[in-house]
């Protein structure tokens, strides 16, 4: 094979294994959405169903899947954060890429910054920065963004992720699990075994840290903190060690990290691995799609249950835009 062909069948695979992943995993837990952790015990998720919650037919995905295909739809034609901001209000506003035509579920960090973005202000500058702003919103969506940054060094790919979590999301917790979330997914797509990645995930980042002083005093290093469990270079990978009643699955950015990172790291399977993070409860469609993502890119397409993948509302549509993500970027 033509080595130009051989590269982009690679990142066409592995383009349509992320989107696909991100896409099943939140549509798996859209119907069950804000169903506590016991009811699921008592009823789990096992396969893909339909309304409940929001009142969805199977397959539909939520805002998650959306923002993260506005991203990849930029993305295919260059970096450039105006034009991210603006194909999130073309959804916000237009119903661009929805499942069927209507925003069914937004989050309040988010629809605060599209209305900002709408009112002129710019992308840099409308994302909320207070701790209460720290929603899993940019989180959800910014797996598409390790195609463009993959060939940069680590302080450009830290900035550019910066930048686009900012868009609705711009305190540094979220950036962080942005780029904490990023720098894992990096690894998995260079095809490392997911705990060699993770180790050097830690040791990567702990340089990064070192190196550009970021956190070395006050509010920021409290902050650092918060990430114990996430990225420890004295306890290496610490999230091995927690059971499942010491993960938490609310919309707090660093829960849904935790949660996702947790689920991918104890499982074996694309299956299990967003079975597991759907029946976590309440906020089970993000971390269903933030798992579900990095399990895709991991294990693969084909790995992604036939039944699950062709029940996916406008499929189709998702096929081609990861086969454009993939022309831009191989």
């Amino acid at each position: 094979m033509h080595l130009a062909c051989f590269f982009y069948n690679f990142g066409r695979m592995k383009t349509l294994d992320a989107l696909m992943g991100l896409c099943v995993g939140d549509a798996l837990g859209v119907p069950v959405e804000f169903f506590s952790r016991d009811v699921l015990k008592n009823a789990p998720v096992t396969d893909m169903t339909g309304y409940g919650t929001h009142n969805q037919p199977a397959g539909t995905w939520s805002d998650d899947s959306s923002l993260a295909f506005c991203l990849a739809e930029s993305l295919c034609q260059s970096y450039d954060l105006q034009d991210i901001a603006q194909k999130f209000l073309a959804w916000y506003r237009e119903e661009a890429w929805t499942p069927h035509g209507r925003v069914f579920d937004i989050g309040i960090a988010t629809s605060k910054a599209l209305q900002k973005i709408a009112q002129g202000t710019s992308p840099l500058q409308s994302g909320g920065e207070e701790v209460s702003d720290n929603g899993n919103g940019s989180l959800m969506r910014i797996l598409p963004l390790v195609f463009c940054i993959k060939d940069k060094p680590i302080a450009e790919r830290y900035k550019m992720v910066a930048e686009v979590s900012r868009i609705t999301h711009a305190h540094i917790q979220s950036v962080w699990s942005c780029f904490i979330y990023c720098e894992y997914a990096l690894l998995l797509l260079a095809g490392k075994e997911k705990m060699e990645a993770y180790q050097e995930t830690e040791q990567s980042i702990g340089q990064f840290v070192e190196d550009s002083g970021m956190f070395v005093c006050g509010s920021n290093y409290t902050i650092l903190q918060k990430f114990n469990r996430i990225l420890n270079r004295n306890e290496p990978m610490p999230l091995l060690g927690l059971k499942e009643e010491d993960i938490q699955s609310s919309g707090y950015v660093i829960h849904t990290l935790e949660a996702s990172l947790w689920c991918f790291l104890t499982t074996d399977s694309y299956s299990n691995c967003v079975l597991k993070a759907v029946n976590l409860g309440n906020d089970t469609d993000t971390t269903g799609c933030v798992a579900g993502g990095l399990a895709g890119l991991y294990y693969g397409l084909e790995a992604i249950p036939e039944a699950w993948r062709n029940a996916i509302v406008k499929r189709e549509a998702i096929e081609t835009l990861a086969q454009k993500l993939a022309e831009r970027y191989a």
